[in-house]
């Protein structure tokens, strides 16, 4: 599938705590253009999240007989459970030209470029490694493992933003979400 044809593919990775999930709603909030990627997990869902719309919940074999089927676009192992992106609502969303935002990490990243070479990928950024650290700590959907597990991730992340064809620094958020828009469309946000 060549995304330059239709709609286009961005990516927009960084370590858990830099606000991904709320850049990119908002992204989605100022154009009705921009769709919003949405993926498996087998991880349980938070009290506020709901199965398809903000993630498709799935158990672990339910998951694994798609990845065999080669249901997905990509997909890795975070923090002790599965997220992937399942391949036909990608490529149905670009066809019909829309522009699709996939928030996924750094593996799911380098899958995509490879499927998808012309996706645009963007690394979020913390404003800087302390600020994350409270981020991260100040979550309390997070047991103290997991909260370690994401803090040693977010780690080696960070060392991988050279990757990215852009990087944006999420210290503001309606400037982090203008300064994306402008990048995937060209344009000054409305």
């Amino acid at each position: 599938m060549s995304t330059s044809a239709k709609g286009k593919l961005v990516v927009i990775s960084g370590p858990s705590g830099t606000g991904k999930s709320t850049v990119c709603r908002r992204l989605a909030q100022l154009d009705a253009s921009i769709q919003l990627s949405v993926s498996a997990t087998t991880r349980p869902p938070r009290k506020t999240e709901r199965n398809g719309e903000d993630y498709y919940f799935l158990t672990r074999k339910e998951f694994e007989e798609r990845i065999a089927r080669g249901e997905f676009a990509e997909y890795a192992e975070y923090a002790g459970n599965l997220y992937g992106t399942p391949r036909q609502a990608l490529e149905e969303g670009v066809a019909r030209g829309k522009t699709i935002v996939m928030d996924i990490d750094v593996q799911g990243a380098a899958q995509v470029l490879r499927a998808y070479p012309d996706a645009v990928t963007i690394f979020l950024e913390p404003p800087d490694f302390d600020e994350l650290l409270r981020r991260l700590n100040s979550r309390n959907t997070d047991s103290p493992e997991a909260k370690q597990r994401r803090i040693r991730i977010a780690t080696q992340e960070m060392g991988r933003l050279k990757e990215y064809r852009y990087q944006v620094v999420n210290d503001d958020l309606a400037k982090a979400v203008r300064q994306i828009y402008g990048l995937i469309t060209g344009k000054k946000s409305p």
